[in-house]
């Protein structure tokens, strides 16, 4: 059989990822942090690109309005917005004069940002002076090693412990890796080990739970104690609360197995966290939602995000047309094409957010108006489909970003979720659901907490018809313990 070439024309059709799209893809999911990063990178990158500030755009809005003998051509204003306009045509415009009219001599010697020197008078203290840093875990270490090593050598191995100490207060490297990367003996390691272990917070270096206990119910003298034995050999049946099997195993009374579970629960299973607090995080909201004429209007939170505009100075080169500027007009048409998609991706962004945000309100109006008792069933298809894009776009845009509605602020997911059927037919929000789930438990008797088909008789009381499984299956996502781990048999 002959092999043979052959030339054939073929008509197709393909998606092509132009890079705009590639680029508005990869802005859609930013947060608001990243985007910035972004612009700022591009700015870094791109001469073409500047920032629009608020006395840039002032001074193009005086500059149009008192050069009345001008001809529009000699003034060029190109706002963000103006850009999507006339942006190929480059007709009109003259590079805008940069006036440096700030008074610097004046400024610097404006009694120092106001701050007085002088005889008689004291500088303001720097910023440095003014804040204070929290001390870590580590450096707590560190200070008590300094005052007890009693020599470079154990100070050594307590530094290598202590470096291996992770923010919950536990030693996370077993100490025979520890003692081989030092070149001593396990021994000798352990001793170092015991150091650090006589440090504060008590409890701190230890390998492991029980451990950790067992340090801070020395540290409490209480060897020999009820509570020594329970932590030792009793530590895992504590989890079922069956004190009373404890009790018998332990030969000693019920009341002596709860009294020693008190003094437990007052240990700290994480005692390094005290040096170490994990920090409270504050979000910015990305939409806002205000209620205006019965009606919910959606606002971008565009505060510290750059706007951009393409510089004018650069598109003089582009009207250039001589010969010997042929290199130079290659490279401004590049970046130009590339500022445009830049600047292009970011007002696609802008609106998509608004428009998923104003789809939202849309669909869920009763939960805006009353709370969570009226949130419905949504998935992203119905607000795709309302807003003509497709699902992904909408998982992307909706992706680490919060909206601040007049019941709070929630992720833009957090409106996203599947429905539940109830006795009369429709289809209740399974967020709803899983509140009355929260509600019950947070309800319910102590000492006789319900079981996951008491929840269920309890939901269809409400009219929630739901199989065993799905309570399970919700209690577990609300990280709310089984029955016999919730039941409490003294107060």
């Amino acid at each position: 059989m002959g092999i043979e070439l052959k030339l054939q024309m073929r008509q197709a059709q393909r998606l092509v990822m132009t890079p705009m799209l590639q680029q508005a893809i990869k802005l859609l999911p930013m947060t608001r942090l990243e985007l910035v990063q972004a612009i700022r990178l591009e700015l870094d990158q791109n001469p073409l690109l500047e920032e629009e500030t608020a006395e840039i755009a002032a001074e193009a809005e005086t500059e149009a309005e008192v050069g009345e003998g001008l001809n529009s051509d000699e003034v060029e204003v190109q706002p963000q917005e103006a850009v999507f306009e006339e942006q190929a045509a480059l007709e009109e415009g003259k590079p805008l004069e940069k006036k440096d009219d700030v008074d610097w001599d004046s400024y610097m010697q404006n009694d120092l940002y106001e701050g007085r020197t002088g005889d008689g008078n004291t500088e303001f203290p720097s910023i440095e002076n003014t804040l204070r840093q929290k001390e870590s875990l580590e450096f707590h270490l560190m200070w008590q090693l300094s005052a007890s090593a009693l020599d470079s050598e154990e100070e050594r191995l307590g530094e290598m412990i202590i470096g291996n100490i992770n923010t919950e207060g536990y030693l996370v490297e077993s100490l025979e890796d520890l003692a081989a990367e030092a070149e001593v003996d396990t021994e000798t390691m352990e001793d170092a080990l015991l150091l650090v272990q006589s440090f504060d917070p008590p409890g701190v270096g230890a390998r492991n739970l029980k451990e950790c206990l067992m340090l801070q119910m020395s540290n409490a003298k209480l060897k020999g104690s009820v509570v020594e034995k329970l932590i030792q050999d009793h530590l895992e049946d504590l989890d079922e609360k069956n004190y009373k099997k404890i009790a018998k195993a332990m030969d000693v009374t019920l009341d002596e197995v709860i009294d020693a579970m008190r003094v437990i629960k007052e240990f700290d299973p994480k005692p390094g966290l005290e040096y170490n607090p994990e920090e409270a995080v504050y979000i910015t909201p990305d939409l806002y939602v205000v209620k205006m004429d019965n009606e919910y209007q959606v606002y971008l939170n565009d505060e510290d995000v750059p706007r951009l505009r393409i510089n004018a100075y650069y598109q003089s080169i582009l009207k250039n047309k001589a010969k010997d500027a042929t290199q130079t007009r290659e490279y401004v048409e590049e970046k130009f094409r590339s500022a445009l998609w830049m600047i292009k991706s970011i007002e696609q962004r802008r609106q998509t957010m608004i428009k998923v945000g104003r789809s939202i309100c849309k669909f869920q109006k009763e939960f805006m108006d009353n709370g969570l008792e009226y949130l419905k069933p949504l998935v992203l298809k119905d607000v795709a489909e309302d807003i003509g894009m497709h699902e992904s776009t909408i998982s992307r845009v909706t992706t680490n970003k919060y909206i601040h509605t007049p019941q709070g602020l929630y992720e833009l997911k957090y409106f996203f979720h599947s429905s539940v059927g109830s006795m009369h037919g429709s289809n209740m929000s399974s967020v709803r659901v899983k509140d009355m789930i929260r509600m019950i438990c947070k309800e319910e008797d102590a000492g006789k907490p319900y079981t996951d088909d008491q929840i269920v008789r309890m939901l269809e009381e409400k009219n929630v018809k739901i199989a065993r499984r799905t309570v399970t299956k919700y209690r577990k996502e609300l990280k709310i313990p089984s029955t016999s781990k919730r039941k409490r048999l003294f107060l």
